[in-house]
């Protein structure tokens, strides 16, 4: 068979494998509790900076 030939039979394959949907998946939401703490200790314009000396390098 040459490149770019027409398989019917690989058509009707994939066609079989994409028309299925599993829809065994749990599709509850998760909760989750807890606590995030970050630190605000540089100015904007302090990491401006610091992100265009990382650029010019």
């Amino acid at each position: 068979m040459s490149m770019g030939a027409y398989d019917e039979d690989e058509h009707e394959r994939r066609e079989q494998k994409t028309g299925v949907v599993d829809a065994g998946f749990d599709d509850e939401r998760n909760e989750y509790r807890g606590s995030i703490t970050y630190e605000a200790g540089e100015s904007t314009e302090d990491l401006l900076n610091q992100f265009k000396e990382l650029n010019d390098e």
